[in-house]
């Protein structure tokens, strides 16, 4: 997270402009696309849900100016717009022609670089590239749309990737939620500048649009996950294209799965296929290369169920299992360096009194509503409301305190309880649709009762599809 920075993080973000610009600012990452409205190829300009941003005065670094720079962009694009379109839409972000992509790194650099290229070398003139990379990774994410305008090895940096690798090799992430209360909508939220951003429509079908959803972010990806026709397919936003693509088919298509990312990799584990045969299979996701690898089998089937990364093993937790399709209160652990599944008893959170007493049909209540803070599982009771620690020493779970009073849901259906970074994240809306507002409310953990802070609400009519938290 970003709540204690360092100089070089500080001295970046006057430059680069404020943190308060969003992610969304990334006109110039994606030059010639002027209609920021309008969906093109699946692809536009993430756009921020406020009615005014503050932007700090541009300062300079080392002589090295971006309001100068951004003047310069501004000419030369006015020029390029009288010589023809031709040439702004060649430099667009996701053209496949490997020429035309070329003339538009060209023109950022003659936008940034002027005739001097050594300073596409150094990143920032002056002190070099190493220096120039340890300061940008202390940068949020929110200013690298800025960062990206300056030059085309700026904008190469952001764009491939390499930028949030480095980061995540420095140990330096930044969590952001991103959920839908909408069929094809997304939006995200930074918790720490507490800014909304609103992403491309999802491409789709009808069918695939009325389905039942499920999502998880994992690297600088998010994917969704539901059917068309009879066919498991997912969607695949990527962060660093803004934009939707069909994402690569499982070797196992499967639903109803527990799911957990760390880094650039996610595993899947149980779910039903198409004929709706509970799994007991699994898969490993990753988001640099888009690969699929079969993992060995775990000890049970299991469907509607839960996973987490802890102490660098991944966890399926809970579900429905066995021909009968009772509850599992146990949980599996895989260790990804001896690849294999054990058994753990009574790890899944114990049903709630009240659904105990009404007698509920497993398959009627959501998954396992847990996530995991600095290497401890915490789960969510949304009947009685409360809020549980698992000890690993006893194996055993203990209520530390309340959920926030806006965390309604049916069932647990419509509330999101997720990690993000060191906090937790509960998100909740209206039980019935028709309007109000879902609340977003954070809890660091410490040794006391949760106390909650409401970092902002938002109007919806329906409560919450899905949510995930990419952190990168």
């Amino acid at each position: 997270m970003l709540e204690d920075r360092s100089v070089d993080s500080c001295l970046l973000s006057r430059v680069f402009s404020s943190s308060c610009l969003s992610e969304s600012k990334w006109s110039f990452m994606y030059p010639g696309g002027d209609s920021d409205s309008k969906l093109v190829n699946g692809k536009r300009p993430l756009e921020v849900v406020e009615d005014s941003l503050t932007r700090n005065k541009s300062l300079r670094l080392t002589g090295y100016s971006i309001a100068e720079e951004k003047e310069k962009y501004d000419s030369d694009k006015n020029q390029s717009e009288a010589v023809g379109e031709e040439q702004i839409d060649d430099a667009s972000v996701g053209d496949s022609s490997e020429t035309s992509t070329g003339q538009g790194e060209e023109q950022l650099d003659s936008n940034s670089d002027g005739s001097d290229s050594s300073d596409s070398h150094s990143l920032i003139q002056g002190i070099g590239r190493d220096n120039s990379i340890n300061c940008l990774i202390h940068c949020s994410r929110s200013d690298y749309g800025s960062i990206a305008s300056l030059n085309r090895t700026f904008r190469s940096l952001v764009r491939s990737g390499e930028i949030y690798r480095l980061r995540r090799q420095s140990g330096f992430v930044e969590h952001w939620v991103y959920f839908s209360c909408q069929l094809l909508e997304w939006v995200a939220f930074d918790p720490v500048s507490r800014k909304w951003m609103q992403l491309p429509t999802m491409p789709s079908s009808v069918i695939f649009m009325c389905s039942d959803k499920e999502s998880l972010a994992v690297g600088t990806d998010l994917l969704v996950f539901g059917k068309d026709d009879s066919s498991h397919v997912i969607y695949r936003y990527s962060l660093l294209t803004n934009s939707w693509s069909s994402g690569m088919r499982m070797n196992s298509p499967r639903c109803l799965f527990g799911s957990a990312s760390l880094g650039e990799i996610a595993i899947f584990a149980g779910g039903c296929d198409s004929y709706g045969k509970i799994l007991d299979s699994a898969e490993m996701y990753n988001s640099e290369h888009q690969t699929w690898t079969t993992l060995p089998r775990m000890n049970k089937p299991r469907k509607m169920c839960s996973g987490v990364f802890m102490d660098g093993k991944f966890y399926v937790i809970g579900g429905i299992g066995g021909s009968d399709s009772k509850p599992l209160t146990c949980g599996e652990e895989y260790d990804m360096e001896t690849k294999k599944w054990t058994e753990i008893p009574d790890m899944s959170p114990p049903r709630s009194n009240a659904a105990r007493e009404s007698e509920m049909p497993p398959a009627a209540e959501a998954p396992p509503l847990v996530a995991v803070v600095n290497n401890e599982l915490y789960a969510a009771d949304h009947a009685d409301m409360e809020v549980r620690k698992y000890d690993k020493e006893r194996r055993k779970w203990f209520t530390v305190g309340r959920l926030p009073e806006r965390a309604d849901s049916v069932n647990g259906w419509g509330m999101a309880f997720r990690a993000c970074g060191e906090r937790l994240i509960v998100i909740g809306g209206p039980k019935n649709s028709g309007g109000g507002f879902i609340e977003l409310n954070s809890w660091i953990p410490s040794n006391g009762p949760p106390h909650w802070t409401l970092l902002d609400r938002k109007h919806s009519a329906n409560f919450v599809y899905n949510c995930a938290v990419m952190g990168c």
